[in-house]
């Protein structure tokens, strides 16, 4: 803790010296496991390691569908692996459907939501007051896999509950098969199935909650688009109906210290076969999903999260990857607002632990957009681009190698031309790829190193305690463009790694993972800046 102070002071000290003001980026993570699904630690252990981690706020967001255990008593962290199963109790608590598993019977998910999930939340509100904790849960969404469903109200107020999300939960989840007990609440379920329940879902949350609710897409790319996966028009059509819910994904997965099987769980089958540098392809890949539909103009963020379910193939949360959200304050509220905005930006391994990314018209410094917004500049105008990045100048949270100081290497700028959004009824629809997207400058340490394409780096201005800053102009935009970052601690052509662009490699040729090649091997990737001429 010592250390973690200092780090601390020295970053204020940095900021008084350099001038850069400071901005309230909040360290978040909000999909994690514990023994009410298929985690293996107590939902106290984990609460614990999320503070232990240094996360400003997280969400407690498991499987729906069914529990065997009260996570209350159920854990493993003490090395001896207990099981509390819910039909134990006398008498029964369980309500709704019968259904037996491994010879127990289930407790639906809806009900542990309510009745005791939130009740560990409430708890650990007062033993870690100065974080925002909230209920969330990883909807089975009908027709695909899964995604990290959050409801706020009710969850704050002078009689705290959960029942908005354990609603949602009994009416929608492709796992919940109750017909009973939601039904004695005075909840209907949907009658509908597939794809067409899951826009029925949104469309509920947009009706009921727009702007309190959120679903982010999870792992996207894990199972192949033809069975649970998630395609370029499925993705449209869920974002198209709730634009202000469905706002993004998790592109950068979780279970990075998998040894057993391929990093991220990513298995050959998944889409791209794998994780590029710790990332999905959707995201990882320049031109791939993700830019074809910021190419639209779509506010369509990415995000990362431990999904943390055991020691054995997963890092706590905050222990290796962080989403850093800004926000105007810390309540529930602000913080679904800020990952709504898409001012975020997510990192592997502490490589930086502050970016400032902003793009200003060229000597009208007043007018400037940060991620997730839009700058408006007459046409035909210049602008710039300004970024201010902080590499630690101290330890991550690597304890299983020497490298534990890792060094940010460079920093690319991608750009991508906006066209408008695709109607569904478009043959384009259905299109994931755009060729309108590269990297248009390149930052390091000493600047003139030529990548495969022909882009000259240039030397990035160091202005202490790990801060570096660089700015990069773009002439005459006639058309609407966007501006997107990553970083990373490779060099190009890093064998195995990156190849002569920069751009990592798929991670099986890296195998078999390990928690020291994961935190060998980082990244950092910004949401995207939008800036549209107008006459």
């Amino acid at each position: 803790m010592t250390f973690r102070i200092t780090h601390y002071i020295v970053f204020i000290t940095s900021l008084l010296s350099t001038n850069i003001v400071a901005q309230s980026y909040l360290k978040g993570d909000f999909h994690q496991h514990t023994t009410y699904t298929d985690g293996s630690f107590s939902i106290g252990y984990m609460m614990q390691k999320n503070n232990e981690f240094g996360l400003d706020w997280w969400a407690n967001s498991e499987h729906g569908g069914s529990s065997l255990f009260n996570a209350r008593t159920s854990g493993n962290e003490t090395g001896i692996e207990i099981k509390d199963y819910w039909d134990n109790y006398n008498p029964n608590p369980i309500l709704g459907t019968k259904k037996i598993n491994n010879n127990h019977q289930i407790m639906w998910r809806w009900q542990v939501l309510r009745d005791s999930s939130f009740a560990e939340i409430l708890k650990a509100r007062k033993l870690y007051p100065g974080k925002t904790i909230l209920q969330s849960y990883e909807m089975n969404i009908p027709g695909h896999e899964h995604g990290s469903l959050g409801i706020i109200n009710n969850q704050f107020d002078s009689l705290p509950n959960c029942n908005p999300l354990s609603e949602f939960e009994y009416k929608f989840d492709q796992g919940d098969t109750d017909t009973l007990g939601g039904a004695l609440q005075g909840w209907v379920k949907s009658k509908l199935s597939g794809h067409a329940k899951a826009i029925e879902s949104l469309a509920w949350l947009r009706d009921n909650y727009p702007n309190t609710s959120y679903l982010v897409i999870a792992h996207p790319e894990r199972y192949p688009q033809h069975t649970r996966g998630y395609s370029i028009a499925t993705i449209r059509d869920m974002n198209n109906t709730a634009p202000g819910i469905c706002f993004g994904f998790e592109s950068i997965p979780g279970h990075h210290r998998e040894t057993t099987r391929p990093r991220g769980l990513y298995e050959r089958t998944s889409v791209g076969g794998g994780t590029y540098g710790g990332a999905g392809v959707y995201s990882a890949k320049i031109g791939g999903m993700w830019d074809a539909l910021l190419s639209e103009g779509r506010r369509f963020w990415l995000f990362a999260n431990s999904d943390c379910h055991s020691e054995v193939g997963d890092f706590y949360p905050g222990q290796y990857l962080k989403n850093y959200t800004y926000t105007e304050g810390k309540s529930a509220q602000q913080i679904v607002d800020g990952l709504r905005s898409g001012n975020t930006w997510v990192v592997m391994g502490d490589l930086i632990d502050s970016l400032i990314f902003h793009v200003e018209i060229l000597g009208d410094s007043q007018r400037k957009a940060s991620m997730g917004s839009q700058l408006h500049i007459p046409v035909g105008k210049t602008i710039k681009i300004t970024i201010k990045a902080r590499d630690p100048q101290g330890n991550n949270f690597n304890t299983y190698s020497n490298y534990r100081n890792p060094v940010l290497n460079h920093i690319d700028i991608i750009q991508g031309k906006v066209s408008g959004i695709i109607k569904p009824e478009s043959a384009e629809y259905n299109k994931d790829s755009v060729n309108t997207t590269s990297v248009i400058a390149r930052f390091d340490a000493n600047g003139g190193v030529t990548d495969g394409r022909g882009l000259i780096s240039s030397k990035w201005k160091r202005t202490g305690n790990g801060w570096v800053e660089m700015s990069f102009k773009v002439v005459n935009i006639t058309q609407p463009l966007y501006f997107r970052l990553r970083g990373t601690n490779h060099k190009l052509n890093e064998p195995n790694e990156t190849d002569d662009c920069g751009n990592p490699l798929n991670d099986v040729l890296m195998e078999p993972n390990s928690a020291a090649k994961a935190f060998a091997d980082l990244w950092f990737y910004s949401n995207p800046v939008f800036v549209n001429p107008i006459q």
